[in-house]
């Protein structure tokens, strides 16, 4: 049975007004997704109100509710100063946000999951490859939740990708070697230096962006790739991408 009162580690995702003061909270915690209140919040003189900012990195103190738990006491952990003075960056802060929103049931434990998001907020904080960062974080958060792209074998007959593989199959979850193309029509174009972009991504840390160079063309490409992928598994469009698709190209 949980205690009456109990800590947690969480990152705020979404928040919404609740009854004339208070907030509700969506949370993304070690423990998996929860929705918490924050009473009195959007009072002026709350004590909680500067700790429950979007994106926030947090130690809460929550107290057992009869539906939903009450924020008690707020601690910040990171607060990402730098990703809110930047549109590029708080945008791509939405759209990871949201991912990890769309993808996840509420109660579903998934600390691995938990650790990705801190590390992908503080990335998009500190790096100035904020588009790189982006492409980490889905990867391994499809791989997170089980839907890891299939990146070193061919996705339908399993056979070892070479540098020859240029299909990619959202609807598969994976790359196609040339003897399967045929599987998937619809399968998109992809480059060789994408590919390897992809590969490279799928295998290292998040501060490995920071040492990459690369054409815009091939960022473009990597990007329209995983955003299709994701697209397939959601059956729809998020709508952080309309708004960080404004911020870059006006």
């Amino acid at each position: 049975m949980r205690e009456r009162v109990y800590r947690i580690e969480a990152v705020v995702l979404r928040r919404s007004s609740f009854g004339e003061a208070d907030r509700m909270l969506t949370l993304y915690t070690p423990m998996g997704k929860r929705r918490v209140i924050a009473k009195g919040a959007r009072k002026t003189i709350s004590r909680l109100a500067g700790h429950i900012e979007l994106f926030t990195h947090a130690q809460l103190m929550l107290a057992t509710g009869r539906s939903l738990d009450v924020v008690t006491q707020s601690s910040v952990i990171h607060d990402y100063t730098q990703l809110r003075g930047d549109l590029n960056r708080i945008g791509s802060a939405y759209y990871v946000a949201e991912l990890v929103d769309r993808l996840t049931e509420e109660g579903d434990e998934n600390s691995r999951l938990f650790q990705l998001l801190v590390a992908a907020l503080g990335a998009l904080d500190s790096t100035e490859r904020v588009d790189l960062a982006v492409r980490w974080f889905e990867l391994h958060l499809l791989d997170a939740l089980g839907y890891r792209p299939q990146l070193t074998n061919c996705v339908v007959c399993a056979a070892p990708l070479t540098e020859v593989a240029d299909r990619f199959s959202p609807l598969s979850g994976g790359v196609l070697c040339p003897n399967c193309v045929s599987s998937d029509r619809s399968a998109l174009p992809m480059s060789l230096g994408t590919f390897k972009l992809l590969r490279y991504l799928q295998s290292q840390a998040i501060d490995s962006v920071d040492r990459m160079t690369l054409t815009a063309t091939l960022r473009d490409e990597a990007e329209h790739l995983l955003r299709t992928a994701i697209r397939c598994i959601l059956e729809r469009d998020l709508k952080s991408v309309v708004f960080l698709d404004e911020v870059r190209h006006g």
